[in-house]
């Protein structure tokens, strides 16, 4: 069984939520890419959507938007996401995972694209949820 962290992030408030996402809606949640908007159902946001930003695997591999599949890859790099340069020009090898989400993923960040009836807070009463601190 695939066992996900999803880290919603509120625009609004600049507020981080950390939710426990297993079970079949972790299991739905694969094959998503980076970019897509999908249901809050997914991690107890009923009548939000959620728009996927990132991720990152076991070993904090990150995932870029701009690699096709879910395979992880070294790349040569100069800047951006997964490595910033020191000097100007420098570059290197450095390995990164795929745009679309794999078993291999432990986090998925995600931000509100729409927002629903209730608050946040009230949605996610179940317990499982902590404010991250920014």
């Amino acid at each position: 069984m695939v066992d996900f962290k999803a880290i919603v992030n509120d625009v609004k408030t600049g507020k981080s939520y950390n939710v426990a996402v297993s079970g079949y809606h972790a299991s739905s949640l694969i094959g998503k890419k980076i970019g897509e908007v999908v249901d809050g159902i997914f991690v107890g946001l009923p009548g939000y959507k959620l728009q996927i930003t990132g991720g990152s695997d076991g070993n904090g591999t990150p995932m870029r938007g701009d690699l096709p599949g879910r395979a992880r890859r070294k790349l040569l790099l100069s800047d951006g996401l997964g490595y910033h340069e020191i000097y100007h020009g420098e570059r290197r090898r450095v390995a990164v995972r795929g745009a679309e989400i794999s078993p291999e993923i432990v986090q998925i960040n995600m931000k509100i694209a729409e927002y629903g009836p209730k608050s946040i807070e009230e949605s996610l009463a179940s317990g499982t949820e902590t404010p991250a601190e920014n």
